[in-house]
């Protein structure tokens, strides 16, 4: 059976059709991968530095919006049921509910808006995709703060301070990286099907 996954995202076009073993299967191994990303953490505070802006953009990107997120979705209830999962890791609900909540209940939706984008060929072209990525950034960056700002009742220019200042410059080195994978691999994916 082949699910109606999209081959407007470069995972989609590299491993169509898609059936529903192998959907699942790239589900489960993207929340790996965030799940990994999380582990190459740089504690410069309550909200240490990670991996996992560049991974969250790169999943939606990939696998786009729907499986983008279904793959963050998955790697947060892996990680609220206890698996060793996000930063430093640490597992569990309160971990949602710390620091660093608003960050990590972002990733769906960061994954979605990224993954949606490149449904729309954004993903094709350096400078869009560095766009694309830049959103999907800002949308976690903007969860992160608010969530600081709100919910543990911290100062909005002290919660700036701490959680979005120290990741800006890191988030345009992200950024660059992960929006170079993409043009490249359709480059690639042009070669080989043309027979090159």
């Amino acid at each position: 059976m082949t699910t109606n996954a999209t081959t407007d995202t470069l995972i989609g076009a590299a491993l169509s059709p898609m059936d529903t073993t192998r959907t699942v299967s790239i589900v489960i191994a993207f929340s790996l991968f965030n799940a990994l990303a999380a582990q190459i953490a740089i504690p410069i505070g309550p909200v240490p530095i990670t991996m996992q802006t560049f991974a969250v953009t790169l999943t939606g990107a990939l696998l786009g919006s729907r499986l983008g997120a279904a793959a963050l979705i998955a790697y947060l209830i892996e990680g609220a049921m206890g698996l060793p999962f996000f930063a430093g890791g640490f597992g569990g609900l309160g971990v949602l509910l710390g620091p660093t909540g608003g960050y990590l209940v972002s990733f769906p939706a960061a994954a979605y808006v990224t993954g949606a984008f490149s449904e729309h060929g954004w993903d094709r072209r350096f400078l869009t995709a560095i766009a694309a990525m830049a959103i999907g950034s800002l949308v976690i960056l903007l969860a992160g703060w608010s969530w600081l700002v709100v919910a543990l009742r911290t100062a909005p220019i002290a919660a700036f301070n701490v959680g979005v200042a120290p990741f800006l410059i890191g988030d345009v080195i992200k950024i660059v990286l992960a929006a170079a994978v993409l043009p490249t691999g359709w480059a690639l994916l042009r070669r080989k099907a043309s027979g090159q």
